[in-house]
């Protein structure tokens, strides 16, 4: 199926995220997991169902529900992790949008560029999911 043991890694930090913000997160960690799972499992569907011509615009439409999903999440919960994750999707949104309006084939520097954010939107979430951990712990304790 893969070619490199990366997009494994990749799945497995993504789903280890998951999991842990709804283990030990709050109500916006556990939602905004939601969202990033659900959006790269359409994603990783796109890859394999659609043909590379209408794969562009399908990416584009869903960075655009998960940007929108994290600003509905961050108006409601006022997080700054909620607000640094929201940017970064903004970016990758734009990378999308960029190779999509100049008929740009999907190459390294896009890769990268796209794993990298994708990277530091789960380190967001992994974030907020210790502040909320560690602030149920101090109001506990």
């Amino acid at each position: 199926m893969y070619q490199s043991p990366l997009p494994v890694i990749g799945w497995a930090a993504t789903l280890a995220v998951l999991v842990f913000a709804w283990w030990r997160g709050g109500s916006a960690e556990r939602y905004g997991a939601t969202l990033k799972i659900a959006t790269s499992l359409v994603a990783l569907s796109v890859h394999h169902l659609l043909n590379q011509e209408t794969i562009s615009v399908a990416l584009l439409v869903a960075d655009g529900v998960l940007a929108i999903g994290f600003l509905i999440l961050a108006i409601r919960y006022s997080s700054l992790w909620i607000g640094a994750a929201m940017l970064l999707q903004a970016g990758q949104f734009s990378l999308h949008a960029y190779y999509l309006v100049s008929a740009l084939e999907r190459d390294r520097l896009y890769a990268v560029a796209n794993n990298l954010i994708t990277l530091a939107i789960l380190l967001c979430i992994l974030a907020g999911t210790v502040i909320a951990w560690r602030a149920r712990i101090r109001a506990a304790g």
